[in-house]
């Protein structure tokens, strides 16, 4: 305890050291009045935190990756940087969150067992730069009170029960460049006002109840956009070619919605998948948004360099401009309308991790050249119209539901026998 008689202490950093003890609450009041960081995280500290911290001068917060329970303490007005992510605190956010905290700068309390209303309070928090709400138990709707501030840069409030529609308000963030609100109930259509928000780099609106078409301003204005993720909509009509225009796309997912019409051809332009580079910068950005998510960070690098548009209506065939995505790693065509043959040229790819076209009506023989991509690792080319011998060299696919469907398609691993009466070996 001899922190406590450290009487012109400012600093305590005490991050992963191994701490596993309940800490009582009184060891918080207890600090040095001249405290102005304080960092515990990343040990199994156990314990409720008092109602009030006394430190008047405590500015930076870091207590994540704790055990922490019980409700939020109510911090010194001073405070600014405020880390609680992945603990057991419960209860609500204060409404009036904006008197108690009128410098906060970044909040992170992801992973805890928050719940109630987001107060729309933090909207009056000028000061604010991110706001990290992900994997909690909040209920309602966003607060649509936003007012212009070229601060604000990053919300995520990803995983919780939140209802109605994105807020126009958000348009008045002109900074604004990480907006995650996956896996939430939010409807209604993409609002128009986020074409505003020219610096956007990183969409994830996964896993909600959006519907209407894909704006055309998306790709017209988001020039700087990294990753957009629409997974799991109601979202339809056609895929249009203003998409292929963000240089510096890595991550396009419009899987599991109603898209029909064909894939656009110009897909092979996205500068971000020819080469596959320069991804680092914006993974850097949104991370520091996401505030040490191991999992999800995980997610995000294994989707890098993807296309994924399964699960649509999308007819016609596969573009040949797809195969001069030379740093393409993920190509998930799946569960569409999709016909025609698989391009010769697919064999470019080289960079390619998972392929997966299957349940569509693609006919013709597999390209030989697909047996040459050596970081293949998934493939899925089951229920097509697929016909004649397999490759030999894709016989490290040794499990028939790979190929399964294609009733004209013979040797191993399906034990249709080629005709000549042999397996293909």
């Amino acid at each position: 305890m001899w922190l406590q008689v450290q009487s012109e202490l400012t600093d305590v950093n005490l991050r992963n050291v191994g701490i596993s003890d309940t800490i009582p609450e009184e060891w918080f009041s207890k600090l040095s009045s001249q405290i102005t960081f304080l960092v515990i995280s990343n040990n199994q500290i156990k314990g409720k935190l008092p109602t009030q911290l006394i430190s008047p001068n405590l500015r930076y917060i870091d207590l994540s990756s704790n055990r922490f329970e019980g409700p939020l303490p109510r911090w010194s007005t001073n405070a600014s940087e405020i880390y609680l992510q992945d603990n057991s605190f419960s209860g609500s956010i204060p409404e009036n969150i904006d008197t108690l905290m009128p410098r906060l700068q970044k909040l992170h309390l992801s992973s805890n067992h928050l719940n109630g209303k987001i107060p729309s309070s933090f909207c009056d928090i000028n000061s604010l730069q991110v706001l990290s709400l992900r994997s909690n138990q909040f209920s309602g709707e966003l607060p649509n009170c936003w007012r212009h501030s070229l601060m604000f840069w990053a919300i995520d409030v990803s995983n919780n029960s939140l209802t109605g529609q994105i807020p126009s308000s958000f348009g008045l963030l002109p900074s604004l460049s990480v907006l995650l609100l996956s896996n939430n109930n939010l409807d209604g259509e993409i609002p128009s006002s986020l074409q505003n928000c020219s610096g956007l780099t990183s969409i994830d609106l996964r896993g909600n109840k959006l519907s209407g078409s894909l704006p055309s301003w998306i790709g017209e204005r988001f020039q700087s956009l990294f990753m957009l993720q629409l997974h799991s909509n109601s979202l339809s009509g056609s895929i249009q070619q203003q998409i292929c225009n963000p240089p510096n796309l890595h991550i396009l997912d419009l899987s599991e919605n109603k898209f029909s019409g064909a894939i656009p051809t110009c897909i092979g332009n996205l500068k971000g998948l020819v080469s596959g580079n320069n991804s680092e910068p914006f993974l850097r950005l949104l991370i520091s948004a996401m505030k040490g998510k191991t999992v999800e960070y995980t997610n995000i690098v294994a989707a890098i360099n993807g296309i994924d548009l399964s699960g649509n209506n999308l007819t016609g065939g596969i573009p040949d401009e797809v195969t001069k995505l030379l740093g393409l790693r993920v190509l998930n065509l799946s569960r569409n309308q999709l016909s025609g043959k698989i391009n010769e040229t697919i064999g470019d790819l080289k960079d390619l991790e998972t392929l997966d076209l299957s349940r569509n009506h693609l006919s013709g023989s597999i390209p030989e050249s697909l047996a040459s991509l050596n970081y293949l690792v998934k493939l899925k080319l089951s229920y097509n119209n697929l016909e004649g011998k397999i490759p030999a060299g894709l016989q490290k696919f040794n499990d028939p539901s790979v190929f399964v469907g294609n009733p004209s398609l013979c040797g191993v691993p399906l034990p249709n026998k080629c005709p000549g009466g042999h397996r293909m070996l």
